[in-house]
């Protein structure tokens, strides 16, 4: 049986990479080798460069572990630009990540295939597939954007989708599963809907106030599970056959370990439709700012 870790990737969007002091003195570089190193000493498959800035990328290439252990997914600038910026972007991109190629290009969203450039943007990226460039290419897509539909129009080899415990839509609705079964790799992302479970009820955000009551009984399921939300969270999302990979987010090693630790546990036994949220303003993290 394979490892739960073997499912298990992480973003590098809140890595802690700008300059300045970082925890307990320690520098931005010094906390962000030490979580690159964590993630390959546990064998993490798939790294999410999620910064576009050119110095941060830099900073990335000089911090990796040689040979890089990683999956490496990489997303391109948008569509509107048109297919020869992207391909030029993408190409400095990896040179700053110190890498020839990578494993996946992601569209960051899959509306940008519907745009003056979006035909155009695909069958580059179909060619720089075809040239060694990377070996996948996929898109980003929201559960309101159809993703089955896209998925058979466009035939990508990874759809990057959001679904956690409290937002199940495109696992109730079956659409990820019939996207797998179109021999599509799925990675969930936001798994953790922007810490909301995470939080206690008078810090939840002003509008998702009338969501407060229900958060609340699903932290209660959990702790009469005797589970926490880190692992109720990382057992749902890693237990669905769906997913090909999970990825998280982290801003520290600390963090980074915790969701190691928590991820290597057995999946708590809890009834997890019964924590499901259904209210789109909730679940919909495009319609309230991060916690």
């Amino acid at each position: 049986m394979n490892s739960p870790l073997a499912k298990l990737g992480i973003g590098t969007a809140q890595f802690p990479l700008e300059d300045g002091p970082g925890l307990r003195g320690r520098s931005p570089a010094e906390q962000v080798k030490d979580i690159l190193q964590i993630a390959a000493r546990a064998r993490l498959g798939v790294l999410d460069i999620g910064t576009r800035a050119p110095q941060n990328e830099a900073t990335l290439g000089q911090l990796m572990p040689r040979p890089v252990p990683f999956r490496v997914a990489v997303s391109t600038v948008r569509a509107d630009k048109g297919p020869d910026v992207v391909e030029r972007e993408l190409v400095a991109s990896l040179r700053r990540l110190g890498i020839e190629s990578c494993d996946t290009v992601l569209v960051p969203t899959a509306s940008d295939l519907f745009g003056d450039n979006g035909l155009a943007l695909w069958t580059r990226l179909l060619r720089l597939k075809d040239q060694g460039i990377c070996k996948k290419i996929g898109f980003t897509v929201f559960a309101s954007d159809d993703p089955v539909g896209l998925a058979r129009r466009f035939r990508p080899d990874v759809v990057q989708a959001p679904a956690s415990l409290l937002d199940q839509r495109l696992l109730v609705n079956g659409a990820l599963a019939e996207i797998a079964g179109l021999g599509i790799e799925v990675h969930l992302r936001s798994i953790f809907l922007n810490g909301l479970l995470f939080l206690p009820p008078d810090r939840v955000p002003s509008q998702l106030k009338g969501a407060a009551a229900r958060i609340s009984r699903a932290r209660r399921l959990i702790a009469e599970g005797r589970s926490d939300p880190l692992q109720a969270a990382l057992g749902f999302a890693l237990s669905r056959p769906e997913a090909s990979a999970v990825l998280v987010g982290v801003t520290s090693p600390a963090e980074l370990s915790a969701v190691i630790a928590a991820a290597s546990s057995p999946p708590p036994d809890l009834d997890w439709d019964d924590m499901a949220l259904d209210d789109p303003s909730v679940i919909d993290s495009r319609s309230w700012a991060a916690a």
